[in-house]
């Protein structure tokens, strides 16, 4: 929670950083109602193998926010009703993954935050001599995402921002809500954007 007791929004967040850290637009949540907010666990898998995840669901901190990278091996389900659950009991806030996912009606049900890229039921390999990382830079679009960074995601999307200035952009996240708030008790008092916003 913000100061003023909102969740973050990812775009105002976006906004507050300076337009950076914005994920793939294709990465969503399975469920509108989600929100995720909490430092990244970067994950690399190798296309079509989920083994790794099975690994980063007991590497990654409590609190955490797995954010994985496929290697553009989208058409598989790495994730689904099972490691949601052991992520749960482990204590982790969510997963961000630039690949598919599968048993969504029942992870929606579930109310822990997963966002994919797409939905697909194919099934995945386990390679014990795959090739994949856990902790270490990934790159989602053109972010990178390292451990630690400020991981966000609402119904719009999913944003990332470094460790370094997340409580910074916090601060100014904070300041545009109580902005934008008072804009919209300013517009329905009957003022226009243009005056508001000084707009030519």
């Amino acid at each position: 929670m913000t100061a003023t007791g909102m969740r973050l929004s990812s775009a105002t967040v976006h906004e507050a950083a300076g337009r950076i850290g914005a994920l793939p637009a294709q990465i969503k949540p399975l469920s509108p109602e989600m929100h995720i907010a909490g430092p990244a666990f970067p994950v690399r898998v190798p296309s079509g193998d989920n083994l790794w995840l099975h690994r980063a669901v007991y590497a990654a901190s409590r609190g955490e926010v797995l954010v994985v990278e496929t290697g553009g091996g989208f058409e598989y389900g790495y994730w689904g009703e099972i490691l949601a659950e052991a992520a749960i009991a482990r204590g982790l806030v969510g997963l961000v993954i630039h690949g598919g996912v599968r048993d969504s009606r029942r992870l929606v049900e579930l109310g822990w935050p997963v966002f994919a890229e797409r939905l697909c039921v194919r099934g995945t390999a386990k390679d014990p001599n795959g090739d994949g990382d856990l902790g270490e830079p990934v790159r989602l679009g053109d972010v990178t995402v390292r451990l630690g960074d400020l991981v966000v995601g609402d119904a719009d999307g999913v944003v990332c921002v470094p460790a370094a200035v997340a409580d910074d952009v916090r601060d100014k996240a904070d300041r545009r809500e109580q902005d934008e708030a008072d804009h919209i008790r300013r517009l329905r008092a009957g003022e226009t954007t243009l005056a508001i916003y000084q707009l030519p």
